[in-house]
């Protein structure tokens, strides 16, 4: 087994940026084919599937692809890992569910602040527990602050559009208690996500092996969720005929796999955080390039996009042993 070398932090974190980089253009896709469609499910199972379709064809063509398709099996039976790792790619399938059933009650800006939330959160969790394969890695102040400091940049960044959300709530803030619990739970699972792929990537040899892995079971719990919705409420509308309609599947392979190698790297906390950062500069690139009707790119935004910046360059620095508090030893 040849594991995928470790990279630098200087060459890590521009990469976790760049694949955060493909989330927005992915969800403005996802987003067209639903609205096309009519079913967000049916929209989702569809992106599942071209990914997957990319992924076996990489998987085939390439030496690397190949051979990390070949270790799949061994390393499963051999359960050189918890086979519960096979199952990561659901945690993609019920963040695509959260995005199909409240961003229309929360709004866009309030599902992403509440989804950032719980995956930052869990990013130091995650990485104080050892899941993934870079190994504990102790709660510091330093750390803290910069995810308090990325929640609340985000927070920031989307603010101009908070007037859209809640529409569903008839001016009942308790009526968005359950509905937001959903994307903090999806964002919360995702650095489970990232550190379960990661982990399997060790034992593949490679992130091809990983992704290809998450998009076989994404896709099974979509089609099946699709075939309940298809006997309950029938067929969506005919699938478009335009070809970039059906780029979402092939960017998701793009972050789920560079997010399978860099933890190893950076850990699970820096790897999201370097994402999210990604995801709000490509927002605003997208606001900017090809706006959607009403947008408006507001001081606040770029403020904010800045702001996360800061954070996670804030969490990532190798500060000296004991600023702001003594480390705990991790055990």
């Amino acid at each position: 087994m040849t594991s995928p070398p470790r990279l630098p932090v200087l060459a890590g974190l521009p990469l976790a940026v760049g694949s955060g980089l493909a989330i927005p253009v992915q969800g403005r896709i996802n987003g067209a084919l639903g609205a096309r469609l009519d079913d967000g499910i049916a929209a989702a199972a569809v992106s599942f599937s071209t990914g997957l379709l990319v992924m076996i064809i990489i998987s085939l063509v390439l030496p690397r692809g190949r051979a990390g398709l070949a270790s799949i099996l061994p390393a499963v039976r051999s359960r050189a890992f918890p086979r519960i790792y096979v199952v990561a790619g659901a945690i993609g399938a019920l963040f695509v569910f959260a995005q199909s059933f409240t961003v229309g009650i929360l709004g866009v800006a309030l599902f992403t602040v509440a989804t950032v939330t719980g995956q930052t959160i869990s990013g130091l969790l995650v990485d104080r527990m050892g899941i993934g394969p870079a190994g504990k890695k102790s709660v510091t102040g330093i750390r803290i602050i910069g995810c308090v400091l990325t929640i609340a940049a985000v927070a920031w960044a989307v603010s101009p559009r908070f007037s859209g959300a809640g529409a569903g709530s008839d001016g009942d803030p308790t009526a968005l208690l359950l509905p937001i619990l959903l994307p903090v739970a999806a964002g919360f699972l995702m650095s489970f996500q990232q550190a379960m792929n990661g982990t399997a990537t060790v034992h593949y040899g490679t992130p091809i092996a990983a992704t290809l892995v998450n998009f076989v079971a994404g896709c099974t719990v979509l089609w099946a969720a699709l075939a309940v919705k298809l006997a309950v409420a029938g067929p969506a509308n005919p699938l478009p005929t335009e070809w970039w309609y059906y780029l979402g599947g092939p960017m998701g392979c793009v972050f789920i796999g560079l997010g399978a190698l860099l933890v190893r790297s950076l850990g699970v906390l820096v790897t999201g955080l370097g994402m999210i950062a990604g995801q709000l500069l490509g927002s605003l690139a997208l606001d900017l390039a090809l706006p959607t009707p009403g947008t408006v790119v507001a001081p606040a935004t770029v403020l904010g996009t800045l702001l996360t910046l800061a954070a996670i360059i804030l969490a990532t620095l190798p500060w000296p042993r004991g600023a702001l508090r003594r480390q705990r030893p991790v055990r």
